[in-house]
């Protein structure tokens, strides 16, 4: 079971990507646009959002059962145990929090101009720190490409 969710959790974070990206273009053109938010630009935003809460409810899942995630003495010394530990899942629910509140904050705008440059602001500071925070094969922590 471990390994399945690991290969999933490893696998869907392109899609959370893939949307982000794509939220974050379609707001940056409609605002330099000046084009009115429409159901589209809502329903991107909307998945881009759920797509990352189920990769967080995935990783929340992963970190309660890795093997990665061990907290002995000496912890902090290791750079994996501590990736795994704190750093990785921390940067991720501050990330999928920005993203949650840059949605809400968009939600309550009026004007089109305003939500476009909300979402994009909160969603371009959670893919930085996604970016950041995934363990990518050359970081040398033992992630994978999937």
């Amino acid at each position: 079971m471990y390994t399945a969710l690991k290969h999933m959790h490893s696998g869907f974070r392109w899609v959370v990507l893939l949307l982000l990206i794509a939220a974050i273009i379609n707001a940056i053109m409609n605002f330099s646009a000046k084009n009115g938010y429409q159901e589209k630009d809502r329903k991107l935003a909307l998945f881009t959002l759920i797509f990352a809460h189920l990769q967080l409810v995935l990783g929340f899942i992963l970190y309660f059962i890795s093997p990665k995630v061990q907290f002995v003495s000496g912890m902090m010394k290791d750079s994996m145990l501590r990736f795994y530990g704190m750093e990785h899942v921390l940067m991720m629910v501050i990330a999928i929090a920005l993203i949650t509140i840059g949605y809400s904050r968009a939600k309550k705008k009026v004007e089109a101009v305003a939500k476009f440059k909300t979402t994009f602001w909160f969603y371009l500071i959670g893919l930085v720190l996604i970016l950041a925070s995934i363990p990518w094969p050359f970081r040398n922590l033992g992630g994978s490409w999937f």
